[in-house]
């Protein structure tokens, strides 16, 4: 869990803001004793967790594939090959929906909006370097060509909301950091 006391407030306001907005079926799912608080996510959501992600082609027609979602800092960060399908959608149409389910036991669900974080050829994000040294701890230093070959992705999320059958079986989340408060 690397997320800080803001980032985790941040994560809160979104999940009750969706949550508050969303349709009387998903509320009727998605209740009181299964929806998840911003810790209960950032505990569950460790390591790698595929995603199926949704992106949309020139002619409006939606597509979905699976990719290595990691949740950072309150947020999903995932990659592709430059050369992918998705890639081109992301790239013209930045607009996406992910879902993550284990089963019946946890379901996160997150619509928004993608951010580039290692433009080919233009300025990376402000904290690329931290999340460049993350991915290559977790896949390997000489997996790729990380300059050219893979394209990686921040998911800004508008609505999230996320599930468990049983809140209670979730892995605990990590003690937050000390931010010296």
């Amino acid at each position: 869990m690397l997320e800080t006391p803001d980032e985790l407030a941040r994560l809160q306001a979104l999940l009750d803001a969706s949550l508050a907005r969303s349709t009387a079926h998903l509320r009727s799912i998605i209740n009181s004793e299964r929806a998840l608080t911003a810790r209960q996510v950032t505990g569950a959501l460790t390591g790698m967790c595929t995603l199926a992600l949704s992106t949309v082609t020139a002619q409006g027609e939606p597509r979905v594939s699976g990719v290595d979602g990691h949740f950072l800092h309150g947020a999903w960060h995932f990659g592709t090959a430059r050369t992918a399908a998705k890639a081109r959608h992301l790239a013209a149409r930045p607009a996406v929906s992910a879902a993550h389910l284990r089963g019946e036991d946890l379901g996160v669900f997150t619509h928004g909006t993608v951010q580039t974080l290692n433009p080919d050829g233009g300025e990376p994000a402000a904290d690329w370097p931290q999340l460049l040294a993350y991915f290559q701890d977790f896949y390997g230093r000489d997996t790729f060509d990380w300059d050219h070959d893979v394209v990686y992705y921040r998911l800004h999320p508008h609505w999230m909301a996320a599930f468990a059958h049983d809140p209670g079986a979730l892995p605990l989340p990590l003690p937050l950091p000390d931010d010296g408060r």
